[in-house]
């Protein structure tokens, strides 16, 4: 009986939805030009759709009377009621551009703009619609393409093939859909509920889901990743005036309102301002639409232009966004691309009842299967058609997923793929892959492969890398490493393998064993080619190493809650090396020669033969972390607070022989500040000491990462000036600071040179306390962003002896 009533209600609904017909058209201008992402609205509702890139919408009504409303920025609205049967219906709008009234305003000769009375009560209301809305919920669809106009045949001495069969270079290169239930708490809650997503040609893949809201009535607006790490001022910011010119352009009237348009005109060129018009609804003094760019002058990183399009509609008492358009477009490397990321929000709750845990730190959840769905499904749901150029992408990349499965079709695209290319031979590496088994083998440069120190001479170090993928976030990986001194004939092999697992959180485990050898400092101060370049051009062997059979264990696991904890167990049996009798430099400097093979800083004479065990734990945490959950694991992105570590490391007497006695502690807190418009200051504190240290050796003491060299080393890390060696200790207790200040436009905008080049200042802080010991510090000031990667620091230190040591420092993206 339950399975006969469940049939018939089944048969109703099916029936019941089987009612709604679709009314569709085209919006267009009284010239006959298109409006693309033109608004569609169900009258004294926010139901409605957007038009496609070609002006066609889709409506999808029950049968009934409405008042349909057009909209378009910029444009008259246009009502038309329709009477919605069973069958499909066209209804098409002709939208003529907006005339606007100025016969109301008086402007005195030589008098203040009126836009100017209109932007002052704007930003006095600014704060209140800002926070007026307490809660919502809502579903978003987005849309986002990225296209290309054309792009170069070759890069870095590699042919540009994107394995589709096409070789024009017009082409989609992304595309991508969702439909999510977006729901937000003031003053700081939200969380996206991905119902469906699908990407072009990756059926297994995630489409962009998370929607941005870009609210004007902020201060300071944030426009995607990395276009600008100032961010950018609103018009209507509190201290709008100061960056923006306004001209008021007239008034009309839409929906009984009046509406002003104003255009907002940056004062100075290389500010963080945006250009083009508002519109603000009279005695509200609240946004109805917007239409803004940005471009390069105004601080613009990576990109030509960013145009936004905005449109509000009334819901209650309260006006809420309907949709958002951005088009991003540029030129790099060769590439010419543009694109459009569209938002359409529906189904606006206002004041819903959140229960108390609705709102945990998982921000962004795809649901299982959401990226399963049907396409009869996206036809049912989506608020505005595809274009036929969108169609053709789906059918064509999802033909090619299908092909790719094949296996012949996999070889022959490894074939393709895995020709040696002279420039990764000499330069970039190369790589090769099996697609059918998802293995990938890497092998390094011939430049990074070879290079020199005094120990072992010429060194040639083979280290091919193995992985292959499984499901979800499963991995293996294989490292042989075969090292070879041809001057000192040692012959030093090892390995490394891991895993990569975990199905809510990621896990890690990994094991190594072999000889090889280290520096004193186990994490390398000095990296091998800048040694090479440094003892043959500068006769300066700063490299120090000693020979050791090892083998280690080391687990990794986030566990939630932004806790990470770590645990991991080495053995070194450590030897000494000495120096050539003959080590080679291309450059004999006067007054200069080379030095012993060990930190002559801190020791008179080589290491003695030792054996070390020691175990490590670690804990990881950052408050308030938020989540990624997908269907078979959860990612952290970090939160707005610092991130405090810390680690316990104990030598183990008598284990498997090992000599050293001791017990350190470390503990380190880090951030990145964001100072809007001023800038950012990250910071990284370190503190530790040992709690006893019966025996150590000098690979066991506690190291700072110096530098000696012209290239920069690990900022926020090291001290660009101190000696690798000179500050190690085992003293019971030891500060470290790091402090950078990134103005990242501010102040240098105003600077001839440097806002041409778009050339930001940063400067630093950098100090050592050791206790019953010395101190030290260094400040710096520098250029970044100089062709978007270089960075040049001048650095002045101070010793606590007296010394005063100088210099510069330049960072590189291949040092």
């Amino acid at each position: 009986m339950r399975k006969f009533v469940f049939s018939w209600m089944v048969l109703i609904l099916m029936t019941l939805a089987s009612d709604a017909a679709i009314v569709h058209g085209v919006i267009r201008t009284s010239s006959g030009k298109v409006l693309p992402f033109a608004s569609v609205l169900v009258k004294g509702t926010t139901q409605g759709v957007a038009a496609n890139a070609n002006g066609i919408y889709s409506l999808q009504l029950d049968p009934g009377n409405y008042t349909l409303l057009a909209q378009y920025i910029g444009h008259t609205s246009v009502e038309k009621k329709v009477r919605v049967t069973q069958a499909d219906q066209e209804v098409n709008f002709v939208l003529d551009e907006q005339q606007y009234t100025l016969s109301a305003v008086e402007v005195a000769s030589g008098g203040e703009d009126p836009a100017y009375a209109i932007i002052r009560k704007t930003i006095a209301a600014r704060e209140q619609h800002l926070k007026e809305i307490k809660a919502f919920q809502c579903e978003v669809y987005i849309k986002g393409k990225m296209q290309l106009r054309s792009y170069p045949k070759y890069l870095l001495g590699r042919k540009i093939d994107f394995e589709d069969g096409d070789t024009s270079k017009q082409k989609m290169i992304f595309l991508s859909e969702t439909l999510a239930r977006y729901s937000v708490q003031l003053p700081e809650k939200e969380k996206v509920e991905v119902l469906s997503t699908k990407v072009s040609g990756r059926s297994g893949a995630f489409g962009l889901s998370n929607p941005q809201i870009i609210s004007f009535y902020e201060n300071n607006i944030s426009v995607g990743d990395n276009l600008n790490p100032r961010g950018f001022v609103s018009p209507i910011a509190q201290g709008a005036l100061a960056y923006y010119r306004y001209h008021f352009e007239g008034t009309f009237f839409e929906n009984g309102k009046e509406v002003s348009k104003i255009r907002v005109i940056p004062r100075r060129a290389y500010e963080p301002v945006f250009s083009g018009y508002i519109n603000i609804i009279e005695d509200e003094w609240r946004l109805q639409s917007v239409d803004l760019l940005l471009v390069k002058a105004q601080q613009l990183q990576l990109l030509d232009t960013i145009r936004i399009q905005q449109l509000y509609v009334p819901s209650g008492k309260f006006w809420v966004i309907k949709n958002q358009v951005i088009y991003p477009s540029g030129k790099l490397l060769g590439f010419d691309f543009y694109g459009s990321f569209v938002q359409v929000y529906d189904k606006f709750v206002m004041a819903p009842a959140f229960t108390n845990r609705f709102f945990d730190h998982t921000i962004l959840k795809f649901y299982d299967s959401s990226n399963k769905k049907a396409p009869a499904y996206w036809d049912s749901i989506r608020p505005l058609p595809l274009l036929a150029e969108e169609k053709r992408d789906y059918k064509k990349k999802d033909s090619l997923e299908e092909a790719r499965k094949d296996p012949r079709y996999l070889d022959s695209l490894d074939a393709k793929r895995n020709q040696l290319r002279l420039s990764g031979l000499l330069f970039t590496g190369q790589s090769f892959s099996k697609r059918k088994k998802k293995e990938t083998l890497s092998f390094a440069s011939l430049l990074s492969t070879f290079n020199y120190n005094t120990v072992e001479g010429g060194v040639v170090n083979f280290s091919p890398r193995y992985r292959r993928r499984f499901e979800g976030r499963h991995a293996l990986f294989i490292n042989p490493d075969i090292r070879y001194g041809l001057a000192n004939q040692h012959l030093n092999p090892s390995v490394s393998m891991g895993a990569n697992f975990g199905k809510k959180y990621f896990q890690r485990f990994s094991l190594a064993g072999g000889r090889n050898v280290f520096q004193y400092n186990n994490a390398g101060p000095i990296t091998e080619r800048i040694n090479s370049l440094s003892t043959l051009f500068s006769e300066a062997n700063y490299l120090k190493i000693y020979e050791a059979n090892f083998f280690s264990l080391n687990y990794g696991s986030d566990i939630g809650n932004g806790l990470t904890v770590s645990a991991g167990f080495e053995y070194q049996d450590r030897i000494a090396l000495d120096n050539l009798a003959h080590p080679v430099s291309w450059k004999d400097l006067a007054n200069r020669s080379f030095t012993p093979n060990y930190p002559v800083d801190i020791s008179s004479q080589p290491m003695a033969p030792n054996k070390a065990a020691k175990f490590t734990v670690g804990l990881r945490w950052q408050p308030g972390a938020d989540y990624i959950e997908f269907p078979d694991r959860k990612m952290s992105i970090g939160s707005k607070y610092p991130t405090f570590s810390l680690s316990f490391t104990r030598g183990i007497p008598g284990l498997l022989g090992s000599d050293v006695d001791y017990a350190k502690w470390r503990l380190g807190i880090q951030d990145e500040v964001d100072l809007k418009l001023k800038g950012s200051l990250n910071y990284h504190l370190l503190f530790g000491g040992f709690l006893s240290a019966n025996q150590t050796y000098v690979s066991d003491l506690q190291h700072y990462l110096g530098n000696q060299t012209i290239f920069a080393s690990r900022e926020l890390n090291s001290f660009q000036l101190a000696p690798y060696y000179a500050y190690s200790n085992a003293s019971r207790f030891s500060m470290e600071t790091h402090i950078e200040y990134h103005m990242n436009g501010w102040l240098t905008n105003k600077i001839p040179v440097f806002k041409k080049f778009n050339w930001f200042l940063v400067t630093g802080l950098n100090t050592l306390h050791i206790q019953n010991d010395r101190d030290y510090y260094e400040w710096l000031i520098g250029i970044e962003n100089i062709l978007k990667v270089i960075r040049v620091d001048y650095i002045q230190g101070f010793a606590s002896g007296g010394g005063r040591p100088s210099g510069f420092r330049i960072s590189l993206p291949l040092f």
